[in-house]
Order: C-alpha cells, then structure tokens, then sequence
C-alpha cells in the first residue's frame, strides 16, 4: 500500500485546508516544487497534486507548476485533481508527464463525460469521490449532491476507470483519524482499486487501514500530518510495505 503525500496548490504556494474550506487554509510553503522534492527524497512513488483554484474555477490555474513537478520527477508517478472537465486538459496534463488525472465534480454532473475519458485515455482516468456523509459533493467540496458514493463508484468501475480516490470531508485536515470503516464498505462494493484520503495522521491509523488492504485499497493519501510533523513519510511507507507484504 503506498502512501501518497498531497500538494495542494492555492494562489501557487503549498497549503492545506480543513474540511475542504477555502478560507480555512494554512500555507506550509512558497516553493511547491521543493516541497515535491522533499517527498520524493523521502521515498515517495507517488504524487498527489490538487489545483483547489482550478476545482474552484472550473478551468486549471496552477498547472504550470504541476508540469514542472511532474518534469523534475519523471520516475514519480504523478496524479492530479482540480478543474479537470474537458479532454484538452486532459491531454495537456497528459503530455507533461501527469500518470493519471483525477476527474471529481465533473464525474457527478456528467457521468459521460468519464465514460468517453476512460475510451480516449485508457489506464489514466481517476474518479474522486469526495463525500459528506456517504452523499458525493462537488465544486471544491462546495455543494453537496445527492449521489451516494459507493452507487457512483460502481458505475465508474463499469465504465472502466483506473481506480477511485475516496475522501471523507468530514475528516480532511483534521487530524482526527482515517473512516477506515466507510473506506472499506466502498472498496468492498468495487472491483477496482481505492485511494484512502482525509484524516490520515499516526502510524495507527497506517496498521488500520492496512489491516483492510485485501479490500482493494491501494494506497492513502496524507497531507497535514506530513507537514506538521506528526507522521514520518519514510517510516510509514516502511511500516505499510511490512504489513501489507505479511
């Protein structure tokens, strides 16, 4: 199971925010490439970048420097989120060495549209399901639809997507712990693979979802226990690889 560390990009510098809330942010750097830097020197294989503007607007702002991230790293697979919604972002993302493009409010509002994404891109189309309470929200976690997550997730497995990201809102950025239970029961209802996010924060919440890694969920995504210290990437990847190979 690999654990996936975020970048979240807002204004260009490196932030991370609570439960989604644009005005509830804390800047943890000016130089996201260097923050980049440090995930791969640490062991990562694998990257999380957010354009949280881009999934504001609609349209990517800070694609500049997920390019120049995903140049200086080209052995790191790269995956990105944020005003994904049209095929020529898509294929922009694409030929600066992005791996795999995550498509969120889009997916919800036109289901469609992922199912002619996964056709033109095989292998490189990720769904993220961000829910609140089991129901998928949209528009930078603005909006909350009425769409439950794992009826979602199973429509985008049969329309052949690479895998889904599944957030807990109600955890993000909080510190207060992995919702291994609902994680689970989705990874559980698909066949394909599921990316933990949101409230990863101590090596306990690593075992727990270790523990449920037969499931099919195939990696975390950590944030703000990364930045603040209160989670060592290295150790975790370490301990997870340990686990997971037991």
């Amino acid at each position: 199971m690999q654990l996936i560390p975020a970048i979240d990009l807002k204004n260009g510098k490196c932030v991370r925010l609570r439960q989604g809330r644009m005005d509830d942010e804390t800047i943890f750097s000016d130089d996201p490439l260097a923050v980049a830097g440090r995930w791969v020197e640490a062991g990562s294989r694998r990257l999380h970048l957010v354009d949280l503007d881009g999934a504001v607007a609609g349209v990517p702002i800070n694609a500049d420097i997920v390019g120049r991230i995903a140049e200086t790293h080209p052995g790191v697979d790269i995956q990105v989120g944020g005003g994904i919604r049209s095929f020529e972002v898509i294929q922009t993302y694409l030929d600066v060495g992005v791996d795999y493009v995550i498509i969120g409010t889009q997916a919800v509002r036109e289901p469609n549209f992922v199912d002619d994404a996964c056709l033109e891109f095989p292998g490189h189309i990720v769904v993220g399901l961000d829910a609140r309470e089991g129901l998928v929200a949209t528009d930078g976690w603005a909006e909350t639809s009425t769409e439950q997550a794992s009826a979602l997730a199973q429509r985008f497995e049969d329309a052949g997507v690479e895998s889904i990201v599944f957030t807990d809102i109600g955890r993000d950025g909080m510190m207060s712990g992995v919702n291994v239970a609902a994680t689970a029961d989705l990874a559980r209802a698909i066949g394909i693979p599921v990316i933990a996010s949101g409230g990863v924060s101590t090596l306990d919440d690593v075992r727990a979802l270790c523990a449920v890694a037969g499931d099919g969920i195939s990696g975390a995504i950590v944030g703000r226990a990364l930045y603040e210290g209160s989670l060592d990437l290295a150790e975790a990847q370490t301990l997870a690889d340990t686990l997971v190979k037991a």
